[in-house]
């Protein structure tokens, strides 16, 4: 019996904007859309369309305006997994999970996240913050 397990990464570097989360979400769905099942898919590209939508309104862009985007596909013979990663310029407070009502408008971001991710958290160094998830 084998246990091959395939991996492969991509990485982008898109305009800290509206702009810059739509091809990101466009480049990722086109990379993964013939490797990965549809729901999956779908699961992955609202994960990475929340953290990019995130990094854009409420962190500071890397140098040069830009915002990094990268996954990772793992393969195995009985799951895919992929890792999502949105590397920012940070911001003054950290990520979080907000308690929001019926009625607002936002901040159901990193719930969404949470709720289609099986992992997610934050990790800081001297470029900025990632915020990660990983989707199966």
């Amino acid at each position: 019996m084998s246990t091959t397990l395939t991996e492969r990464a991509w990485c982008v570097m898109v305009p800290h904007s509206a702009l810059g989360a739509r091809t990101a979400r466009h480049r990722l769905a086109a990379e993964l859309a013939a490797a990965i099942r549809p729901a999956l898919l779908a699961d992955v590209v609202a994960v990475l369309a929340e953290l990019v939508g995130n990094a854009v309104r409420h962190a500071d862009p890397l140098p040069g305006g830009m915002v990094r985007v990268a996954w990772r596909l793992r393969q195995g013979p009985e799951t895919d997994l992929v890792e999502v990663r949105v590397t920012d310029g940070g911001s003054t407070a950290a990520p979080k999970l907000r308690s929001v009502g019926p009625e607002a408008i936002d901040g159901r971001g990193l719930s969404i996240v949470s709720a289609l991710a099986g992992q997610w958290g934050v990790e800081r160094d001297g470029l900025g913050q990632s915020v990660w998830a990983e989707v199966s």
